[in-house]
C-alpha cells in the first residue's frame, strides 16, 4: 500500500467544462488533504474516474475508462454523470471501489479515505493556492456558476443526472473569480447549464462583494465580473429577453462581445420536438440588434440535425436560417439516442446515412459563412491572448471571438517574445475557413529569441 503519509492519486476527468470544474474542486480537496496527483495509473494508489453520460457513445466511453483503471489493479472510484446510472456502473464495473453521481466531492473523497487513507490526513493541511487546483492553462479558467437545469428537453437527460437548477451565491461566484485573477489567471469561461437563467431559483437574492450588495442575475453578473478587468466569455446562454441587458456591457468592453447559444434548431416543428423554445424569427431579429450596438460581437451555437421527425424542409429551413443568422461560429452533431431521454421514443427516426450527409452539408454552408466573415478582419488591429509558443515561434492566441477548444485560433509566426497568458495587439494578415494569421504591431515582440516552454504537470491522460 506504501507510506500512508503520502498518497498519490490519479484521476481520469471526462465530459464537458462543467464536470471539468468538479474535477478541479476534488483535486483541490485533495491537495489540501496532502494527497498527491499521479500522471500514471502505475504509480497511483487509487483512480478517480469522472464520467460522461449525455449520449450513448458517452457512456461507452467513460466505461472504456473505467475498464482501463480497473485494468490498472488500483482502486476505482467512479463519479460524474454515469455515476448516477449505478445499476449499470455495477454491471459493467462490478469490481470498483465506489460509485457517486456527479458534483459529489463529499462522497468522492469518503471513498478515497476508505480505499486510500492517510495515516493522519487532517494533521496538516497544506496550502492550496487561491482559486484552487486548475487542469487548465495557468492564464484561463472556467467559472461554474450553478449547476443543474430547468429545461426539459426532449433529447437530453441533464436534469435526471444533475438535478434542478442550483445557483451559487453572487458574492461567492464574484470572490472567486477575484481569486482567480489573483494567481494569474487572464480569462474567465463562465459555465453551467444555463448561464441565462442564473439567479433565478434563489429569487435573484443579493449577497456582498467589496463592500457592495449584487444581485444574483446576468446583468449583475456580467457587470461583477466587468469589475475585474479580465476576458470574461459567456457559454451556455439561452436567448432570453433579459441577455439584451449585457450586450451594452460588451460595448463597453466590460465583458467579452461573445456569446454560446445553445439553438440546437431552427425549423419550429424541430423545435417543438425538441421541447425547446420556437421563435427563431425574433431570435434573428434580436441578433440584428445586438449586432447594432456591439459590432463585434461573435455569436457561437452547436445545431443538432437528423432529430426524429426532421424532414427535408424542416433541413432546408434551418439552412435558410443560418444564412440570415450568419452565425460566426457553428457545431453541428448527427442525433444520437440518450438512454433515458423522451426522444428515443419519438417515430420518424432518420436514417444514419442521411443523418450524416445533412451534418456535411451544415458545416459546409459553416465553414464558408465563417471564411467571408473572417475575411472581413484582414488588414485589422484586434487583441488576442497567447496560448502557447513553439520552439520555432510559432505563437497559438485566440481573439476575443475565440473560446479555447472550440474555436478558431490565431497563428502568429513571429511570436518568439511572446509567452502563454501575453495578450497583445495584432495586425491580420490573412484568413482561411476558421483561422487567422497575424503578426505582433509591437516590433519589439517581433523576437527571433525562442521563448522559453514551461512545464505543465498533468493528471493521467487516456491514450
Amino acid at each position: 500500500m506504501g507510506d500512508l503519509s503520502s498518497r498519490k492519486i490519479g484521476m481520469v476527468s471526462l465530459g464537458c467544462p462543467k464536470a471539468l470544474v468538479d474535477s478541479e474542486v476534488i483535486l483541490t480537496r485533495l491537495r489540501a488533504e496532502g494527497y498527491e496527483t499521479s500522471p500514471t495509473y502505475q504509480g497511483s494508489d487509487a483512480v478517480i474516474v469522472n464520467t460522461c453520460a449525455f449520449l450513448d457513445s458517452a457512456r461507452e466511453e467513460s466505461l472504456a475508462a473505467i475498464a482501463e483503471a480497473e485494468a490498472s489493479g488500483k482502486p476505482v472510484i467512479v463519479t460524474g454523470c454515469l455515476g448516477a446510472e449505478r445499476a449499470l456502473v455495477e454491471a459493467r464495473a462490478p469490481g470498483v471501489a465506489a460509485i457517486t453521481g456527479p458534483h459529489a466531492a463529499d462522497a468522492v473523497m469518503e471513498a478515497v479515505h476508505r480505499v486510500a487513507p492517510r495515516s493522519d490526513p487532517f494533521a496538516e493541511l497544506v496550502p492550496v493556492p487561491a482559486g484552487g487546483v486548475k487542469l487548465t492553462p495557468k492564464h484561463y479558467a472556467y467559472l461554474k456558476i450553478s449547476e443543474g437545469c430547468n429545461h426539459r428537453c426532449s433529447f437530453c437527460i441533464i436534469p435526471a443526472l444533475r438535478g434542478d437548477l442550483v445557483s451559487r451565491p453572487i458574492g461567492e461566484v464574484l470572490a472567486e473569480a477575484e481569486a482567480l485573477a489573483s494567481t494569474g489567471v487572464k480569462e474567465l469561461l463562465v459555465v453551467s447549464q444555463d448561464t441565462s437563467a442564473y439567479g433565478l431559483d434563489i429569487r435573484y437574492a443579493q449577497s456582498e462583494w467589496r463592500g457592495r450588495d449584487w444581485t444574483a442575475n446576468l446583468e449583475g453578473l456580467c457587470r461583477g465580473l466587468g469589475e475585474l478587468g479580465l476576458w470574461t466569455r459567456l457559454h451556455y446562454v439561452y436567448p432570453y429577453p433579459h441577455v439584451d441587458q449585457v450586450i451594452p456591457l460588451m460595448a463597453e468592453g466590460k465583458i467579452l462581445p461573445y456569446l454560446d447559444i445553445p439553438f440546437q434548431h431552427a425549423a419550429p416543428n424541430v423545435l417543438k420536438a425538441m421541447k425547446r423554445p420556437a421563435a427563431q424569427e425574433k431570435t434573428l431579429e434580436r441578433i440584428a440588434r445586438w449586432r447594432e450596438i456591439a459590432p463585434d460581437l461573435t455569436i457561437r451555437s452547436t445545431f443538432v440535425v437528423g432529430f426524429p421527425g426532421e424532414t427535408e424542409a424542416d433541413f432546408e429551413f434551418l439552412m435558410d436560417w443560418l444564412e440570415e443568422a450568419q452565425l460566426d461560429r457553428v457545431g453541428c452533431f448527427a442525433y444520437e439516442n440518450v438512454a433515458g431521454a423522451s426522444a428515443r421514443d419519438l417515430p420518424g427516426h432518420v436514417p444514419e446515412e442521411i443523418k450524416q450527409a445533412r451534418r456535411e452539408r451544415l458545416m459546409a454552408a459553416s465553414a464558408r459563412i465563417s471564411r467571408a466573415r473572417l475575411k472581413k478582419k484582414v488588414g485589422r488591429t484586434i487583441e488576442v491572448i497567447v496560448d502557447a509558443v513553439a520552439p520555432d515561434g510559432l505563437a497559438t492566441c485566440r481573439s476575443k471571438g475565440d473560446a479555447p477548444e472550440i474555436d478558431g485560433k490565431v497563428w502568429v509566426p513571429q511570436g518568439a517574445a511572446l509567452k502563454a497568458g501575453d495578450i497583445v495587439k495584432v495586425r491580420v494578415d490573412a484568413s482561411d475557413d476558421f483561422d487567422l494569421t497575424a503578426t505582433p504591431t509591437d516590433f519589439r515582440l517581433r523576437s527571433a529569441v525562442p521563448a522559453a516552454q514551461r512545464r505543465m504537470h498533468r493528471v493521467i491522460t487516456r491514450r
